[in-house]
C-alpha cells in the first residue's frame, strides 16, 4: 500500500538528537491524510515508547522518511468485546492449533512483512523490523504464534505498556489462524485486566472481530490513565486459553 503525504513543509520535522520533546500535540495532526503528525527522526527504543504513550505510531514505506501518525478516530478493540463467529467458534472447538507467546517473534514479524496478494510492497521496512526486534528484547514488544504441528501458520505482534496492547500486524497461512491468535490474546489480556487493544486504523477484518471507532481525545485520555511503564510484561510459553 502506498502511504502518501503532502508537502513536507507543512509537517513537524522530528530531530534526531531529541527524544522526549520532539512530537507536537496530536491535535495538530493533519486531516488529509488523516492523522499524519510528523516526519523524520529515528526509531530508537526510547522514542518509540514515548510515541506510543502519546498515541503516535510510525507508518511509512521503504524509501520514505519515517512518518508519524495519530489518526482520528482511532480504531480499538476491548479484550472482552471480541466477536467470535459461529465458524470461528467451531475452529476453536476443534483445537487444531497450538498458540504460544514470544516463542518466535522474529519469525512472526518476518511473516507479517512478507508480500501479500492484495498489496504492493510492505510498510514493515527493514528499519522498522529491526526496531521492533529491539523492543522485543527490551520486553516491550510481543508476538502471538499460531502453530499447526511444527509449522507456524499465523500470528500477530504488538507492544504492551501498562494495561494497553498496541496491535501492529497479523498474518495467516491457514484459515482462521490469525483469528485464533487474536482470540487467545484477548482472553489472555482479559485475565490480566488489560483495558484496550489499539488497532490504529480501520479494516473490515478488524471491524468484523469487534473493533470500533473511538475519538482520538478519548483514546489519549485512556492512554494517560492506563499506559504506564511501572512494569514490563515478561510473557513466554503456551497460551491456549479455555
Amino acid at each position: 500500500m502506498a502511504i502518501a503525504y503532502k508537502n513536507s513543509e507543512q509537517l513537524y520535522w522530528v530531530k534526531d538528537n531529541v527524544i522526549s520533546a520532539d512530537f507536537p500535540e496530536v491535535s495538530k495532526a493533519l486531516c488529509d491524510p488523516d492523522g499524519l503528525l510528523a516526519i523524520g527522526g529515528t526509531l530508537t527504543v526510547d522514542r518509540l515508547i514515548i510515541a506510543y504513550q502519546k498515541g503516535i505510531f510510525p507508518w511509512y514505506n521503504e524509501g520514505q522518511p519515517i512518518l508519524w501518525w495519530s489518526p482520528n478516530p482511532r480504531w480499538v478493540l476491548e479484550p472482552s468485546g471480541i466477536k467470535i463467529s459461529r465458524s470461528l467458534r467451531k475452529t476453536l472447538r476443534k483445537n487444531i492449533f497450538t498458540v504460544t507467546i514470544n516463542c518466535a517473534f522474529e519469525n512472526v514479524i518476518n511473516a507479517c512483512s512478507a508480500p501479500r496478494k492484495d498489496a504492493i510492497g510492505t510498510w514493515i521496512t527493514p528499519e522498522l523490523k529491526k526496531a521492533f526486534i529491539n523492543l522485543n528484547k527490551y520486553g516491550y514488544a510481543h508476538s502471538i504464534e499460531c502453530w499447526h504441528g511444527q509449522r507456524l501458520v499465523g500470528g500477530l505482534y504488538g507492544i504492551a505498556m501498562g494495561r494497553i496492547f498496541f496491535g501492529e500486524s497479523m498474518f495467516s497461512k491457514m484459515n482462521d489462524a490469525s483469528k485464533v491468535a487474536l482470540v487467545n490474546l484477548c482472553q489472555f489480556l482479559e485475565k490480566l485486566d488489560f483495558h484496550l487493544i489499539d488497532c490504529q486504523v480501520y479494516t473490515r477484518h478488524l471491524e468484523s472481530l469487534g473493533a470500533y471507532a473511538m475519538e482520538r481525545k478519548q483514546f489519549i485520555d485512556i492512554l494517560h490513565e492506563f499506559c504506564d511503564l511501572s512494569h514490563l510484561h515478561q510473557w513466554q510459553g503456551k497460551l491456549n486459553c479455555d
